[in-house]
């Protein structure tokens, strides 16, 4: 009956057998072109001028395509400022229009609109007619397939290609129209973007970074832990929140934050004046920062402290997360300032708990309520942060299987056998695939209520930021009170979980891939979180090629561990290609380098068949619409007959 109902919807859509046909053709024909262009990134950490120089750049794909379409036509210098066009195309016109005359500027324009044209023709090969034309601007969409579709060398079409691009910059539309080719240009050379974890925290532009991702066509997102913190504290964990503004302030980026999304931190900064003194180690990392560190030092030892206490009352509410080796604030010795860990006494290097009763060590102040519950609204009701959560929500997941490969931020927890660690949630005991389903069935709970606070499923956000056994922090524990208070370096230690271990091993890699449906030899686990040290000669192919890290460390602070400044994996018809970035610092700077140091290339995949969009996760669900439609094919004409 229901099946009965499906094809009934289904022929309104193709009322016709010729509809039907026409359409199985169309779908039977895009199975059959190339693959198209798969990008993935992760651990971008607030880094936008460097992730907008990689999508602007196409991760220097743009410029293969302009050797491949014009070499030995162009010169290379001809070939790079095209490239730069492309990339910043407003910013490149200026610079070369500036001091020409109008003839000069003139010619100039139409040889660029020409250079551009064909390389849209050429990069658009891939893709079907209807696909090309939803990448054109409505402004110039007429003009712009007009130009694509004649062939300015035939005799009898040359003159009329020649009339329309005069005639564009007799009317003074070249630079906007240029501006236009340049952005399709870039659309075309990413089909499809991967974020592998971690939008958030460490930069200060996160939410320009967010603005841009959302307005990509298509893109998805594989939650980082880092990205979690940010969905908790707007679901409402209290702990979350604290720890996210806690990081903006010890980077340097509180202020930031503050106004992108008008949050009320009057009371905060109130508060911390009150009960605490400026100390130098609390201070922002952020060297450039030379006005309000003493008000910032003041704010990160107040945001420390309310972390402290509420992290406490969610290990003590949930003994089932087995984290009472973190209860740590009724470990103090408030008279000597010392703390007695694992039998050992530590002396405190700092003495910032003025708040702390020392009889109930984790109960909130009143006055500290009251800053939680503010900051918290003043959270939850930014709109701006509203429309960046719902985007994590509804393109994002705690992993992703796409185009055969298993895509996912941190790690599968093991055991120290390589077997799937089992941990307890609720009253039953999850692994591998199934931990991570229930996971993100808990993450999702609290988004579908924000009133609720503090709740298993908040609970479990939380564990999940900084839990033994979460697949997204992979680590014993987080040690940020012993890294404030303790100078002993020995009590710093987070233990790796031993996945970061086994990854190495192909089999250990073949095994997760099973657990996840994924037998081909083709199949590859891609993962971020941990940052590649290229400067010791780290490889991010692990495993026989059966495991890609691609955390290069985008994000600035990473940088002095990795010695690079992020990696771009692509993934066309050809296989996969590991992109190496250095640091990106301005447009000016790159436009006198024309990008030639800025990334290095190294093909993964060799000697292998190209591929076709059939073999390919949309190919999949195209294969699927075909199968209908043959169905609705022989049902419309059962129903004729009858």
């Amino acid at each position: 009956m229901y099946k009965e109902k499906y094809y009934d919807i289904l022929a309104e859509k193709f009322n016709s057998k010729d509809t039907i046909i026409s359409e199985i053709i169309n779908l039977e024909a895009i199975l059959n072109l190339p693959k198209g262009t798969e990008f993935f990134i992760s651990d971008i950490h607030g880094e936008f001028d460097g992730f907008n120089h990689i999508l602007k750049t196409g991760a220097g794909n743009i410029r293969d395509k302009i050797s491949l379409r014009f070499g030995g036509q162009l010169t290379e210098k001809e070939q790079s400022d095209l490239a730069f066009l492309v990339a910043y195309p407003d910013f490149f016109i200026s610079k070369r229009t500036e001091k020409l005359s109008l003839t000069e500027k003139n010619d100039w324009y139409y040889q660029q609109i020409y250079h551009s044209i064909e390389l849209i023709k050429y990069c658009a090969t891939k893709y079907s007619q209807s696909k090309l034309r939803k990448a054109l601007p409505e402004k110039y969409a007429y003009i712009i397939e007009e130009l694509i579709n004649v062939n300015p060398e035939q005799r009898n079409k040359e003159e009329y290609y020649e009339k329309i691009i005069n005639k564009i910059i007799e009317l003074d539309q070249a630079h906007d129209l240029l501006i236009e080719l340049s952005m399709i240009v870039q659309k075309l050379v990413i089909d499809h973007i991967h974020i592998v974890g971690d939008v958030y925290d460490r930069g200060y532009s996160a939410d320009e970074v967010m603005a841009c991702l959302m307005r990509l066509p298509s893109v998805d997102v594989q939650w980082g832990n880092h990205d979690l913190l940010w969905m908790a504290g707007y679901s409402g964990s209290k702990a979350c929140l604290m720890t996210l503004l806690r990081i903006a302030t010890r980077y340097g980026y509180l202020f930031s934050l503050e106004e992108a999304y008008g949050l009320n931190l009057r009371p905060l900064f109130l508060f911390s004046e009150k009960y605490y003194q400026p100390i130098h180690d609390f201070e922002p990392k952020n060297t450039a920062i030379e006005k309000q560190r003493d008000i910032l030092s003041q704010v990160h030892q107040a945001l420390a402290i309310i972390q402290f206490k509420l992290e406490g009352q969610i290990i003590q509410r949930r003994p089932e997360f087995e984290m009472s080796d973190r209860l740590l604030l009724d470990k103090i010795n408030f008279d000597t300032q010392t703390i007695t860990l694992n039998g050992k006494e530590y002396d405190l290097l700092h003495q910032c708990f003025q708040t702390v009763d020392p009889q109930n060590p984790y109960e909130l102040t009143a006055e500290e309520e009251y800053i939680v519950s503010t900051l918290l609204h003043s959270f939850q009701k930014s709109e701006k942060l509203q429309r960046e959560i719902n985007f994590l929500y509804d393109s994002g997941h705690m992993y992703l299987i796409y185009n055969r490969n298993l895509l996912f931020h941190g790690c599968i927890p093991l055991d120290e056998e390589g077997q799937f660690q089992k941990v307890s949630i609720g009253n039953k005991t999850y692994a591998g695939k199934e931990l991570l389903d229930i996971l993100e069935h808990h993450i999702r709970k609290p988004y579908e209520n924000i009133t609720c606070t503090d709740d298993f499923s908040t609970d479990l956000m939380w564990y999940s930021w900084c839990g033994k056994y979460s697949p997204l922090f992979g680590k014993s524990q987080m040690t940020t009170f012993e890294r404030y208070f303790i100078e002993d370096k020995k009590t710093h230690v987070e233990n790796k979980n031993p996945y970061y271990t086994l990854r190495e091993k192909e089999e250990t890699c073949c095994y997760i891939l099973n657990e996840f449906g994924l037998n081909t030899p083709e199949s590859a686990i891609i993962n971020g979180h941990t940052p590649i040290k290229v400067r010791q000669g780290e490889s991010p192919i692990k495993a026989g090629g059966k495991l890609l890290v691609i955390d290069g460390g985008m994000s600035a602070a990473y940088q002095k561990t990795t010695g690079i400044a992020g990696y771009t994996l692509l993934n066309n018809s050809y296989g996969f290609q590991i992109v190496t970035h250095q640091p990106f610092s301005s447009i000016e700077e790159a436009y006198q380098t024309k990008f030639d140091t800025m990334s290095l290339k190294k093909m993964i995949d060799s000697n292998l068949p190209r591929k076709k969009i059939s073999d390919t996760t949309i190919g999949d669900k195209l294969s699927r619409q075909i199968e209908d439609l043959n169905y609705l094919l022989k049902y419309v004409k059962f129903k004729e007959k009858n």
